[in-house]
Parts: C-alpha cells; structure tokens; sequence
C-alpha cells in the first residue's frame, strides 16, 4: 500500500528523507548539491520538461526545508516560482461545446464587450478585457463557457493567491492567508509547501544528550488514530522513542483539558466560538474581527498539554506533531511560544523514521503512559468532535446549560456558518470551526485522505477513556 495519496507528498518525502540521512552524517553542507541528483537522478525526466529543471526545483526545496527560522517571515507558507509554471493561467475560457448560435446571449450579458466571433459564430474572449465576472457562462445556453481556476487558486477560499503579473507564478497575500495548508496539499505540482523545522528538531534532539540535558517531549494529534495504518498506534509511540524523544504524549489529553475549560468558559459569557483550529481563529481575526471578542481564551489542545508538561518538568522541550501547517505558525505565537518549542507533521515523521531506517512493524508496542487522551479527546480530530466534548463536560460537572451548537468544516462552510453566528436573530450560542474538510483528519499533511483513516481514527478513539474528567484527573494527579 502506498504511504501517500500523492506523488508531491512523495516527493517531498523523498526530500526531507535525503536532508535528514546527511545532518545525521554531518555532511549536509557537502551534499546540498547532490541530493537533487539522488532524488532525480535521470538522465530522463519524470515529471518535468528536463532533468535539470527538476533538480533546480529540488534545490529549493531543500533551502526552504533548512533555512533556520529565526530567517523566515511570518507566513510559512511559500511558494517555489520556479515549480510554478506549468498551470494555464485562470479566467473564463470558450470551450468546444460552443455551438456557435446566432442568440450571442454571452456577448450581449458581457459588461466590457470583450467577446468577439470568427467565421464559424464561434465565441472567444478577449482575455486583456475580461474581468472574470461571469455573466457571459451565465447567459450561455450550453454552458459552453468555463471558468477555469488554478488548482490553489481554487482551494483557497479567502482568496489569498493570485498569479504574479509579472511572472504569472502563484503569490500569496498574507494579508489574507490563514495559513491553513489547502493550497499545499491542492497544487498538483508540488508548488507551495509549508517550511520544514526538522532540521532544527534533530539539533533539539542532540541538544538534549539522550534526554539528559534536558527532556524532549513529542506531542501528537489524535488525527494520528487515521495515520499510519499500516503501524500499530504503540509502534509509532516506541519509533517516536527511538528517534530521541523521552516520552510521547497524546494532543488528545489537552484536549481534554480545553472540552473541561471551553465549557466552563461557554457557560460563563454564554457565547463563544472554538479556539482549537488555528486556521479558523486567524480567519476570524482577519475576516470577521467584529466577532474576535467570542473566540474561547482557552489554548489549544497542543498548548494546554504542553504547558502542562513544561510546568511539570521544567527545562523540558516539546515538539508537536500533527497533520497541520497552521500549527507552525501557532507556534510562533507570543502564547505559545514559551511552551512548544517546534513543529513538524505526519509525513515529515515518516521522512524522519524511513531515513533512520527504523523498522516499526517490528519494534514492541509501546503506550502513552499518563499522557493518554479520553475518547472525546481523540474525537476532536473530526469536525463535531470539539462539540461533543464540551457537552459532555457540561453534563459531567452537572451544570444546567442548554447547547445549541453548531461544527462546521472547510473555509466555505466556516463563512456561511459565520454570518449566522453574528446575525442577532440566530440562537447558536457555541460555533465550532475547522478550516479542513473533515476536521484535522482532512489536514493537509495527513499521510493519506480515505474515508478508511477516518475508520481507523474511529476505532482508535474507541479504546480510550469515556470520561474526560476521570481521564484529566487520572493523568494529572
């Protein structure tokens, strides 16, 4: 079974694999121009016009992936030009279903009458005067007039990317990206991709001299019960540990956490939306700021359980892991920052555990000790997960509180979901938003996006602890 949905996916794994196998030999310097040959090696072409553009592509993508930080701007999201070029520029475009009618309803709905016909009445647009706004494809009698939008264009509902006038590449505007990864996983030539930290995770992990110097933690999303099927869930916990990590903790336990304190907080003030999606939170800020004042004050489940880990082994270092890009600009949030020290996603993980030749299906199950997440815990890697957990911490504490909420996905649905939430009339008073469809098993940087993860992630949450506030109790006396 392959590892990914994607040759991109592959290929960045191919990438990272070969970055990781050199800092460990401590000849990266040294390598930086041979890895595009290893990952490529030709003398044919597999997916570009020649061998050397695809070597030039994997060069970038290696100074992405190992740039320190400290010399990134904030969004970390980036787009390779010179892997984008391939894409036909969007717009509306006559396709061959034109059948070339005498009613030129299109022409005359144009509001620029910037289409013109040749001989055979056929219709064509004058792309220098278009202005995409429509109306000709809705005139057209056999919808023979397309709109044919990039890929990540497409994918981005807040509209945050546009070509380039210049070199007709992708750019982002991060005056409205939220970060959330779409256009990543979207963009079939592997375009855009989220910064890598793992170069500085493995310095992280020689720093600590075999968790002597001072302890690392991993902290994984539940969205992992849909990851790495082909593993046992206690075989990722052991790999995790043979990578370096003194322990592993499960996201979920924050999530616990941050169910027991949302509703507390959501009885408190009696409106609220969720914290939990990064993506969906920024969204908010950038898009909706008259509703910032009813985004929840609880952290996140990655920052509640890191905090709690740092507060009870403090010099600690903690790195997350998850199938989210928007995660790593949470990190660098002022908040946040003193209690998560990096992170990397799902296919960087297996990147890191192929390139240390680790081999997990044999390895002894290990467990998540007195880290482990509760069933509603692990729930909230799926859209209503969050939802469900709050109502039932409100029912656990006792508290006579009426819900009437509403878990909405995908970028579309949270801006729908949004005009009905500030509309004085409506009566939802707890709006849970995830930026992907599906929730966090749909993030961009899950290994594979099959109705079977979501199965899988099923079957995981089963064999968890139905009460979150025993679990909480449990794990933290």
């Amino acid at each position: 079974m392959p590892k990914f949905d994607t040759r991109v996916q592959e290929l960045r794994y191919k990438v990272l694999k070969e970055i990781i196998r050199h800092i460990d030999k401590g000849d990266l310097a040294e390598a930086l121009y041979d890895i595009p040959k290893d990952v490529m090696p030709g003398p044919k072409p597999t997916m570009r016009c020649c061998i050397y553009k695809e070597r030039a592509i994997i060069q970038e993508r290696i100074k992405i992936a190992t740039t320190h930080t400290s010399q990134m701007d904030e969004n970390i999201i980036k787009v390779i030009p010179i892997a984008c070029d391939e894409c036909p520029l969007g717009g509306y475009t006559v396709s061959d279903a034109c059948r070339g009618c005498i009613a030129h309803r299109c022409s005359e709905a144009c509001p620029k009458h910037c289409i013109s016909f040749d001989s055979s009445l056929r219709a064509h647009i004058d792309k220098s005067q278009c202005v995409n706004c429509g109306m000709c494809a809705k005139a057209c009698p056999y919808s023979a007039i397309e709109n044919r939008i990039r890929p990540c264009e497409r994918a981005c509902k807040q509209k945050a990317i546009s070509p380039n006038p210049e070199t007709n590449a992708a750019q982002i505007n991060d005056e409205k990206c939220i970060h959330c990864g779409a256009c990543v996983y979207t963009c079939p030539f592997g375009a855009i991709v989220d910064v890598s930290f793992i170069k500085e995770i493995i310095e992280l992990l020689k720093g600590s001299k075999n968790n002597t110097k001072y302890k690392v933690f991993a902290v994984v999303a539940p969205s992992i019960g849909g990851n790495f099927i082909e593993y046992k869930n206690g075989q990722i916990i052991a790999a995790l540990k043979k990578l370096g990590f003194y322990d592993v903790a499960e996201a979920a336990l924050g999530a616990d956490m941050v169910a027991i304190s949302e509703s507390k907080e959501l009885v408190e003030r009696g409106k609220l939306t969720s914290s939990c999606c990064p993506a969906f939170a920024l969204y908010i800020r950038k898009f909706f700021p008259e509703l910032a004042q009813y985004i929840s004050s609880s952290p996140s489940p990655m920052h509640a359980i890191a905090k709690y880990i740092k507060e009870k082994f403090p010099g600690s270092k903690v790195v997350f892991i998850g199938p989210c890009t928007a995660k790593k600009s949470e990190i660098k949030h002022p908040n946040v920052r003193p209690y998560v020290d990096s992170a990397m996603t799902f296919e960087e993980l297996q990147a890191f555990i192929d390139a240390r030749e680790i081999k997990v299906t044999e390895l002894e199950e290990d467990t998540y000790g007195e880290f482990g997440g509760s069933f509603f815990g692990r729930g909230f890697a799926k859209c209503g997960g969050l939802s469900s957990a709050v109502n039932e911490a409100i029912a656990e504490q006792g508290i006579d509180f009426k819900v009437n909420g509403q878990a909405v996905d995908g970028m579309e649905n949270v801006k729908k979901a949004l005009m009905l939430f500030k509309n004085p009339t409506s009566n939802i008073n707890f709006l849970e938003g995830m930026a992907c469809e599906g929730g966090c098993i749909g993030g961009p940087c899950n290994l594979q996006h099959q109705i079977r993860n979501k199965l899988t992630l099923d079957k995981y949450s089963a064999g968890a602890e139905k009460n979150i506030t025993e679990n909480v109790e449990k794990s933290t006396k």
